[in-house]
C-alpha cells in the first residue's frame, strides 16, 4: 500500500467515540453491512451525508434482478451480465453475485421488504434491459429503492444501531503500519458531535454511493459527489474502471440547459413494451439489436444520440401511451407524477428524454470480500468495483451487488477483528481547497468533454481545464488564499479528484467498450484493450495508471474456504415466481 499523506483541509478532530466498525453510507450496501455487522455482537456505526433514507437506493425505480422465476437460473443471469460488461466481468465475482443473490433477496424480505406480487400471490418479476428473462422485483410499481430504503431503516432503527446523520467523511485515520484506524467526519446540527470529529474503528467500510454530480445532468441525488472514491484514493487505495460511466438512456429531457438530478423514465417502462421513436414517430432501435428496446444500456444510449445527432434534435421520445391510464397509474405511479410535474402526460404524450450520468461501474478496488488495498478499509455498492459490472452494468443488478457484497463483508469483519494501533497525526500540509463556485464549471467540462460521446480532443479539453482549475486552487493555498473549510469546498475538492482520475482513465482507453464510447476509436479492441486501468493518486498529489487483466485482486490475507449455502426462510409468496 502507497501512504500518500495527502489529506482535506480541515480542523483537528473535536472529539471522537470508539466503535468496531464504522459504515459510512445508509444505501442498500451501509445498511445491509451495518445490520450484518450489528447481529455478529460488533459495535457499529452509521455515518451517512444527510438522513438516513436520502442515498441512491430510495431513488432506484426499476427493480432488484435475482433468478427467483420459474426456469431462470443463476448461470442464465451469469450469461447475461457478462454479456453486458463486454469482455471486462471477473467472473468469479459474479458467479458469486448470482448464485447469492437469491437467498439476499429473500433474506431481504425477511427484514420487511415487501415486493409486489401477482394475483396468485408470487413475486411479480419484469424484464429490463439486457435481461433475456422476467428476474427484476420491484415495489410500488416502480418505488423499489424506496421501499428497500424504508425496510432497511426500520430494521436500523429497531436494532437500536448508533447512527450520525448530517455528516460528511472527510478522511481515513490510519496507524503507524497503515492500516485503518478510523474516519474523520464534519457533523451538523448533531449536538455534541457538531464540527469535525473521528469515529475510531479497526474496520471501516465506505458505502458512500456514486459520483454522478461530476456531470451537469444526472439521476444521482445532490450528495452523490464522489466522497468515498476521494477519501479512498487520498488514502493510498487503488481504483479501477473509473471511465466505465453508464448513461441511462431514458432520462426526462427537461432542457438542454437543466442541470442537477433529472428524474428518471425506469428501464421497466421498455420493459413492459414502451417504444422508443424519434420526431417523426419512427422506432430507430428495432434492427439494431435483437432486444430492441432492451438492448443494454450502453447501446441504446449510442443509439439514442446517433439519432439526435443525425436529425440535429435536442431529445428522442419514449412513446408508452399504449399502456393506458389504468397501467401508467398502477406499475409506473412515480414516473407518471414526475413527468405530469414537468407538463408532460405519458397517457397521451410520448415522453422526451435523452442520457444522462447515472451509474459509475468502476470505483475503488475490492477483493471478493470486499476489501480494498488498505488493510481494514472495505468498499460496497456503488463506490466499489467489485468486478461485477466490467464495462458497463447490467439492469438492476446494483441492488443485488449491494446485498450480496455488504454480507460477504461483515462475515470477514466478524471472522477476523482486527486491533490497529493508535491513529497516526497526519502531519503533511494539506492539499489545496476548490472555491465551490468551481463546482458548476467540473460539472460543464465534464459533460463536455467526457460525456457520452468522448474523443481524444473532448477529453485532451477536460484534462487541461481540471489541470488549471486543479493549479489555481494550489496557487491560491500558496497565496493563503485558500477556499474557507466546509462542505461546500470539501464537496467540490472531491468532485475535481474524481473527475481527474475519471478523464485520466478515458484517455488511455483508446477504444470503444461497454459504456465507455471513443468517437475517434469506434471499435471494440480485444487484443489490446481487454485490459482493467488502475489508479492511484502518489504522494507528491499524480495519478499513476497502470493496466491490469483483473479489476479485483488477490486477497491481503488466504480466504476461508466457501460458505455453504445458509437455509432460507422462504416467505409464501416467493414459493413460485413466474
Amino acid at each position: 500500500m502507497t501512504r500518500t499523506g495527502i489529506r482535506l483541509n480541515a480542523p483537528a478532530p473535536g472529539w471522537s467515540i470508539d466503535a468496531d466498525v464504522v459504515v459510512v453510507g445508509s444505501g442498500v450496501a451501509g445498511l445491509t453491512a451495518a445490520l450484518r455487522c450489528t447481529a455478529a455482537g460488533l459495535r457499529t456505526v452509521v455515518v451517512t451525508k444527510a438522513r438516513l433514507d436520502d442515498g441512491s437506493t430510495r431513488w432506484a425505480q426499476g427493480g432488484i434482478a435475482a433468478a427467483l422465476g420459474e426456469g431462470d437460473t443463476p448461470e442464465q443471469h451469469l450469461d447475461d451480465t457478462l454479456v453486458a460488461g463486454a469482455g471486462l466481468c471477473d467472473e468469479e465475482a459474479v458467479r458469486a453475485l448470482v448464485t447469492e443473490g437469491p437467498d439476499a433477496v429473500r433474506r431481504l424480505i425477511e427484514t420487511g421488504a415487501q415486493f409486489d406480487t401477482t394475483a396468485g400471490g408470487d413475486i411479480a418479476l419484469t424484464r429490463e434491459g439486457g435481461h433475456h428473462r422476467r428476474r427484476i422485483a420491484h415495489a410500488g410499481g416502480d418505488a423499489t429503492g424506496a421501499e428497500i430504503s424504508r425496510a432497511l431503516v426500520e430494521a436500523v432503527r429497531s436494532a437500536s444501531l448508533r447512527t450520525i446523520e448530517n455528516a460528511l467523511v472527510l478522511d481515513l485515520l490510519t496507524d503507524v503500519d497503515g492500516r485503518t484506524a478510523g474516519v474523520t467526519l464534519h457533523v451538523m446540527g448533531e449536538g455534541q458531535h457538531d464540527g469535525v470529529g473521528a469515529v475510531r474503528a479497526p474496520a471501516v467500510v465506505l458505502a458512500t454511493g456514486g459520483m454522478g454530480q461530476v456531470f451537469s445532468a444526472t439521476t444521482n441525488p445532490s450528495v452523490s459527489t464522489g466522497d468515498g472514491v476521494a477519501l479512498a484514493l487520498r488514502a493510498g487505495a487503488e481504483v479501477s474502471d473509473l471511465e466505465f460511466v453508464q448513461f441511462h438512456p431514458t432520462v426526462l429531457f427537461l432542457g438542454a440547459d437543466a442541470e442537477g438530478q433529472q428524474p428518471l423514465v425506469s428501464e421497466a417502462v421498455r420493459g413492459e413494451g414502451a417504444h422508443l421513436v424519434d420526431a417523426d414517430g419512427v422506432r430507430f432501435m428495432a434492427g439494431r439489436h435483437e432486444l430492441a428496446e432492451l438492448a443494454p444500456r450502453d447501446i441504446v444510449a449510442k443509439a439514442i444520440m446517433r439519432r439526435i445527432r443525425e436529425q440535429g434534435a435536442e431529445h428522442m421520445y419514449l412513446d408508452a401511451r399504449h399502456f393506458g391510464a389504468d397501467m401508467w397509474e398502477a406499475r409506473f405511479p412515480t414516473i407518471l407524477a414526475a413527468c405530469r410535474s414537468h407538463g408532460i402526460d405519458p397517457v397521451t404524450q410520448p415522453i422526451p428524454v435523452a442520457p444522462a450520468a447515472h451509474y459509475a461501474s468502476g470505483g475503488v478496488r475490492t477483493d471478493l470480500h470486499g476489501r480494498t488495498t488498505v488493510p481494514g478499509l472495505y468498499a460496497c455498492g456503488e463506490v466499489a468495483c467489485t468486478g461485477v459490472h466490467g464495462a458497463n452494468r447490467l439492469a438492476s443488478n446494483s441492488l443485488l451487488e449491494g446485498l450480496v457484497f455488504a454480507e460477504r463483508i461483515a462475515e470477514d469483519i466478524a471472522a477476523a477483528p482486527a486491533s490497529p494501533g493508535p491513529a497516526v497525526q497526519n502531519e503533511e500540509a494539506p492539499g489545496p481547497l476548490l472555491d465551490p463556485a468551481t463546482r458548476i464549471e467540473i460539472q460543464r467540462v465534464m459533460t463536455a468533454g467526457a460525456g457520452v460521446l468522448r474523443s481524444a480532443e473532448s477529453l485532451d479539453h477536460a484534462a487541461d481545464a481540471l489541470e488549471a482549475l486543479y493549479r489555481a486552487a494550489a496557487l491560491e493555498a500558496d497565496g493563503a488564499k485558500d477556499a474557507e473549510p466546509g462542505v461546500d469546498a470539501w464537496e467540490a475538492t472531491n468532485l475535481l479528484l474524481v473527475s481527474r482520475v475519471l478523464v485520466a482513465a478515458a484517455r488511455e482507453r483508446e477504444e470503444t467498450r461497454g459504456c465507455h464510447w471513443r468517437e475517434d476509436r469506434p471499435d471494440r479492441d480485444d487484443d489490446a484493450w481487454r485490459k482493467h486501468l488502475v489508479v492511484r493518486l502518489t504522494p507528491d498529489r499524480t495519478l499513476a495508471v497502470r493496466r491490469t487483466d483483473s479489476a479485483s485482486f488477490p486477497p491481503v490475507r488466504p480466504a476461508r474456504p466457501a460458505r455453504p449455502a445458509r437455509p432460507a426462510r422462504r416467505p409464501a409468496h416467493a414459493q413460485r415466481e413466474q
